[in-house]
């Protein structure tokens, strides 16, 4: 919730934390495991076309660790992260996260001005809550070896046992 409320506090538009903080804290409540470390760095996107340059985030980064030590954050403006993704243009944070390479790994969490959680889940939560590693469209074909790598070097099934990686 701290994680949540510093990045609320940004005020940033369309603005979500996501991917594996999202993903590893789910995955371990359904393997009723202790809650892992925190991911290597905690994405945070948010999606503005007035404000694509990459110093702005730098600086927002810059920002939240000023705020808490010892996190590694990786804020990103998705308005322009199509161009390093070869993709389509992004029309929203949601959009952006179609792009991403596992179906489970596409939600963000924020918290609004009243302390709820609002989810964005644009392919769905089934698979993340099935425990179901599956790619998106693009990681199914043109990016495939992208998403099998990922599948090999994260080792996610020594992690989390119970996890079903369907690799088409």
């Amino acid at each position: 919730m701290k994680i949540l409320r510093m990045v609320r506090d940004l005020n940033l538009p369309d603005c979500w934390v996501g991917a594996g903080f999202v993903r590893c804290l789910v995955w371990d409540h359904l393997h009723l495991r202790k809650l892992s470390a925190l991911p290597e760095d905690i994405d945070v996107i948010w999606f503005d076309p007035a404000r694509v340059s990459p110093d702005t985030d730098s600086s927002l980064e810059n920002e939240l660790s000023s705020r808490c030590c010892g996190l590694n954050w990786s804020v990103k403006n998705q308005a322009r992260m199509h161009l390093r993704n070869s993709d389509n243009p992004y029309r929203s944070a949601a959009d952006a996260m179609t792009c991403w390479p596992e179906t489970a790994t596409a939600v963000g969490v924020r918290l609004d001005h009243n302390d709820e959680v609002e989810v964005s889940a644009p392919l769905g939560l089934e698979d993340l809550f099935s425990l179901v590693v599956r790619p998106t469209d693009r990681f199914r074909t043109e990016k495939h070896s992208i998403f099998l790598d990922r599948i090999r070097s994260k080792a996610w099934r020594e992690i989390w046992p119970e996890l079903i990686c369907v690799l088409e």
